[in-house]
């Protein structure tokens, strides 16, 4: 439909309309979107079009490589529109990073993003933008869910325990040993 749209951008709140002689298009931008079109006289954003049974959907990219990467996590299964711009708002290079390194932790820090959606998304997008690192999907051992449940519930997140599990040796240690160190490395992990 619309591929490239220039006009005059008004932003009310988190709202971003161009008016095109007169004519205004309800645009979806991510913040960085609309932080870049404030104060501007005349902008173009390349436009995905999002045809939905009750409504037809905008949205807009100042850069074409958002819009690419914006259409790559949309046709992941269970990644609607809405999902696919917050996690475009992180950025490109961060995104690409995130799923070459297989990093289930930066999905997760987005609003309707769970483990398994994560995982997902990084294993369908490692094919399309490479990969670095293998996703480890094997289950955690039983001793390893006791250590993860454990710092759960001194108020680490799941992702945060997990990703330090896989910096030690849990069968090596005893379950309090392993704990300590555990938060031992989220502390410097903290300062770093």
């Amino acid at each position: 439909m619309f591929a490239l749209i220039t006009g005059k951008p008004l932003i009310f709140k988190d709202q971003l309309i161009l008016d095109v002689n007169g004519v205004g298009y309800d645009i979806q931008a991510s913040n960085a979107t609309l932080q870049h079109c404030a104060n501007q006289d005349e902008v173009s954003l390349h436009i995905y079009t999002h045809v939905r049974e009750d409504r037809i959907e905008l949205y807009g990219f100042v850069q074409p490589q958002e819009k690419e990467l914006f259409e790559l996590l949309i046709d992941v299964s269970g990644v609607g529109p809405k999902t696919a711009l917050s996690i475009t708002e992180k950025g490109s290079a961060a995104l690409v990073e995130a799923v070459q390194q297989a990093n289930v932790a930066f999905f997760n820090k987005v609003p309707r993003v769970g483990k398994k959606s994560a995982q997902k998304i990084i294993i369908e997008l490692k094919t399309k933008l490479g990969g670095l690192k293998d996703l480890d999907l094997k289950p955690l051992s039983s001793k390893e869910w006791e250590i993860s449940e454990a710092l759960q519930s001194l108020g680490f997140s799941e992702s945060d325990s997990e990703m330090v599990l896989k910096q030690l040796d849990v069968e090596e240690l005893a379950l309090e040993e392993a704990v300590q160190k555990a938060i031992q490395l989220m502390g410097k992990r903290q300062y770093e």
